[in-house]
């Protein structure tokens, strides 16, 4: 890709990011390709809809958990608590545009069409999902694992975590406590009872 097509790229998705994060009605491509100083003609010959622009913007802050989670020396548990503790970060971070996604999709169904923003973020928490699973003994619960991941680190419910009085500290903590009981349940439910 040539320099200034890179340019105009990176610059609208960060615009988009600005405008989501203190916009709170929706935002257009025009909107976003004059805060990101560049033509509408511009902006759609990059992205057919705003949805796109958000897509690109996610996916950017999952391989950037990818790549935290690729660095990390530690394993299993802890290595999925700095992981989770990381993603809560980067929601913070970038407040209001993590939240605007929303599909009429199920997340598995998302997932196994490896919709692309949610390829990075699986890839970041597959070896420590699998490996947390292994150590407390429940076995491999593959994508129901991240399943169950993404149904409590959604960005929506950090936010009003966070607003609701708890510190990062506290949420992060409570999240990662709350996924080892939902894995320990989900497992669980396989095993056969006895009567």
């Amino acid at each position: 890709m040539r320099s200034d097509t890179e340019r105009n790229r990176r610059h609208l998705i960060k615009a988009a990011a600005r405008l989501f994060e203190n916009s709170p009605t929706p935002v257009s491509i025009a909107e976003i390709a004059k805060h990101a100083e560049v033509s509408t003609a511009t902006a759609y010959r990059h992205f057919s809809s705003v949805e796109e622009i958000l897509h690109a913007f996610r996916a950017q802050v999952g391989s950037e958990l990818r790549d935290f989670s690729a660095e990390q020396t530690t394993r299993g548990l802890v290595k999925l608590e700095a992981v989770s503790r990381k993603w809560v970060s980067l929601v913070l971070e970038h407040g209001g545009a993590m939240a605007q996604m929303r599909s009429h999709r199920g997340y598995l169904e998302r997932l196994r069409e490896s919709t692309g923003y949610l390829v990075p973020q699986a890839e970041a928490l597959a070896e420590p999902l699998r490996q947390t699973t292994e150590e407390l003994g429940l076995g491999d619960l593959g994508d129901e694992a991240l399943y169950l991941w993404n149904a409590l680190f959604d960005p929506r419910d950090i936010l009003d975590l966070i607003k609701s009085g708890r510190t990062e500290e506290e949420a992060a903590t409570r999240l990662v406590a709350a996924l080892r009981g939902a894995l320990v349940g989900w497992a669980a439910a396989d095993r056969p009872t006895s009567d």
